[in-house]
């Protein structure tokens, strides 16, 4: 079994039929799983107090979202 290296077809028509608004939602909500993770790994693996304010990110990042696409449906 081997693992593709490149996005297939689906997942490029999947990218290609998402509006603006729905791509830079997607970018968002990867960047606050991507802290999140970040998070709990720094919690267990280095240090809680990092781990901690990492952690604190994900909300920011979702408030910075929130504040960009509000409007954006109007």
């Amino acid at each position: 079994m081997t693992l593709p290296t490149a996005p297939t077809r689906n997942t490029r028509a999947l990218l290609a039929a998402l509006t603006p608004f729905h791509r830079t939602k997607l970018i968002f909500m990867g960047a606050a799983f991507a802290s999140f993770i970040l998070s709990v790994s720094l919690w267990f693996l280095v240090d809680r107090e990092l781990g901690l304010f990492v952690g604190l990110w994900v909300p920011a990042i979702h408030s910075l979202g929130t504040l960009v696409l509000t409007g954006e449906r109007q």
